[in-house]
């Protein structure tokens, strides 16, 4: 349900608990008042789908009962444990669509600090986004820290315009994708306006400590050990922090020690920490986003001779 405490005051309805449990509330108001200005009036239907938003249609894909891509079954009520993500929203869920990415998705629920590798577009951090909304939206956390080091891919970051924010601004760009592909733009502005969501430069955590927390380093292959050491220290109570990258596309100087890799090498043996690596296999985006990260992963004598 949402948990708040709905007052009544002549014309006007007063919600009473936590931020994360009013924007959720002022969600579902919202959608109930959509129903009745469409239909004219509020069936009890429509009233339990959006305070229950947890049947989900059959997609063709994970229907009956038959095994989703990392081989779970249903059980007897339907549920596939450890798979879906659900974002309780307009009965919304996130499936994993490889043996890769539910094992991604299993480590980031039973570990509060994952360590995730693999090549570009595998799910590395929009299946971390979407975990990070269902932990908010089932409370298990109140906030939610979307980061990224500000680090150039071959052009300068001075040759942009605008002040430091509007800089860095780029740099922080995929993160708002993910999110916004994942809601609406009206709930990740209410999000970000009431400081649910934040979305930062890496440079901006040193200081901080963040409890009841979901916190996400993308891009992490392009911090150094002491930014990283920086970065995990920010880690509070009740916290879960998800460290994202791809080790083969680091934009650092050849001089400069990879803060992924040396994270990863240091902190494995940890209880509590857990090490995923996704593959080709686990990619998810275009048909030729798979062959072209196989074609950059084979070595040159592998190249096939152009067509002419």
């Amino acid at each position: 349900m949402v948990g708040v405490d709905v007052v009544i005051r002549g014309d006007a309805l007063l919600l009473q608990g936590s931020e994360a449990q009013i924007v959720r509330g002022l969600e579902v108001f919202a959608e109930l008042r959509k129903i009745v200005e469409k239909k004219g009036n509020l069936p009890e239907a429509d009233v339990i789908r959006v305070l229950n938003p947890v049947a989900e249609p059959d997609d063709g894909n994970f229907g009956g009962n038959r095994p989703d891509a990392a081989g779970n079954r249903p059980d007897a009520a339907g549920n596939r444990p450890d798979a879906a993500i659900d974002l309780f929203e307009k009965a919304k869920k996130i499936h994993p669509r490889s043996p890769g990415q539910a094992e991604y998705v299993r480590a980031i629920r039973d570990h509060d600090l994952v360590f995730c590798t693999g090549p570009a577009g595998c799910g590395k951090t929009y299946l971390a986004v979407a975990m990070a909304v269902n932990a908010l939206r089932i409370e298990q956390v109140r906030k939610i820290v979307l980061v990224r080091p500000a680090v150039e891919a071959g052009e300068k970051l001075g040759f942009l315009p605008g002040d430091m924010l509007a800089k860095v601004n780029p740099f922080l760009r995929p993160l708002l994708d993910a999110l916004s592909d994942i809601l609406s733009f009206g709930q990740v502005k209410r999000y970000m306006e009431n400081d649910i969501i934040e979305i930062a430069p890496l440079a901006f955590m040193r200081g901080r400590t963040l409890n009841d927390t979901f916190i996400i380093l993308d891009e992490a292959q392009n911090t150094t050990t002491t930014q990283m050491k920086m970065f995990l220290t920010r880690m509070g109570t009740n916290s879960k922090i998800v460290v994202t990258g791809d080790v083969t596309q680091v934009d650092l100087p050849a001089h400069v020690s990879c803060g992924l890799t040396d994270a990863i090498d240091r902190l494995h043996a940890i209880d509590g920490v857990e090490i995923v690596e996704l593959t080709a296999q686990d990619i998810v985006r275009h048909r030729l986003v798979g062959e072209i990260v196989r074609a950059y992963d084979r070595p040159d004598s592998g190249r096939k001779p152009r067509k002419k």
